[in-house]
């Protein structure tokens, strides 16, 4: 692959996880908005700006070669992100990014898990060392720092469910996001319709809300040209970019507690990552 191609590549992996990284910027802004029609008007913008980017690359054709098995898949994986995007829109407003964050670590090791009991992979006992490590430090947080991290626990299964599902699909990523949200926008709308009118936000809060389209699906379609364009095992390194802005975010600017507790219970979760990072890269290495 020419070099020129793999600056691009990376410029976009840059691009996608910076994005996503300072995503509790953006939905802090709406804050004073409650969380369902935040979610609401994300997926539905985020359809308009999807169909849109397909017709200025003349692929929108590419929806009318879905068969039914993928619509159904892709009805299924659309209501699945959209609850994960609904949780952490909520989590952003109820001053939990730290909480929102780790749900995003913990998410590649929810894949791995879901690996085991949904499609029978088997596990060498590194990864299920990795796998223990990472459930040790939920439970720590747990008994340790307050109570059961739900927000993370939900928002790292829902993105591995949503993974599993993709993954199945032979669909590329904006396509797919086209189909789901296509699948779900008329429900959007109505519920857009039904919990607010045009009188009840101001300019800037129009202009956020339909915002959140663009930037849902602009890191989505970045992220799908990096992958194109540069080895999975950098990109996966690459993504934990997110997750770590997201952490400072919450403790520096945001003022969420940070405590000795979660800071070992992270620990452990780190480690856990670490040891499932170097198992992936070592085949690569060797």
């Amino acid at each position: 692959m020419p070099a020129v191609e793999r600056q691009h590549a990376l410029l976009a992996a840059l691009g996608a996880f910076g994005i996503w990284g300072l995503f509790p910027l953006y939905w802090k802004a709406l804050a004073h908005v409650p969380a369902l029609e935040v979610a609401a008007h994300r997926l539905f913008w985020s359809f308009v700006f999807v169909v849109a980017f397909l017709l200025l690359r003349g692929q929108l054709r590419n929806l009318t070669t879905l068969s039914r098995r993928q619509w159904l898949w892709l009805a299924a994986s659309g209501g699945v992100i959209s609850a994960n995007w609904g949780i952490y829109v909520w989590a952003v407003a109820a001053e939990r990014v730290v909480e929102a964050s780790l749900g995003y670590f913990i998410s590649p090791l929810m894949s791995v898990a879901l690996g085991v009991i949904v499609l029978g992979e088997r596990l060498e006992p590194l990864r299920w060392m990795a796998v223990g490590l990472a459930a040790a430090g939920v439970v720590w947080l747990t008994t340790r720092a307050g109570g059961l991290p739900w927000v993370a626990l939900v928002l790292a299964t829902s993105f591995a469910l949503y993974g599993l599902v993709r993954k199945r699909l032979d669909v590329d990523a904006v396509t797919g996001l086209a189909a789901e949200t296509c699948l779900w926008a008329v429900p959007a709308l109505a519920m857009v319709v039904w919990l607010s009118g045009p009188a009840e936000r101001g300019a800037v809060d129009w202009l956020l809300l339909a915002g959140g389209g663009a930037v849902t699906a602009l890191p989505l379609a970045l992220y799908a040209l990096a992958a194109r364009g540069m080895p999975l095992a950098s990109l996966g390194l690459l993504q934990y970019m997110a997750p770590t802005t997201q952490l400072l975010l919450g403790v520096l600017l945001f003022g969420e507690p940070f405590d000795g507790a979660r800071a070992i219970g992270f620990g452990m979760i780190w480690a856990a990552l670490a040891i499932h990072l170097w198992r992936s890269l070592r085949p690569r290495a060797s």
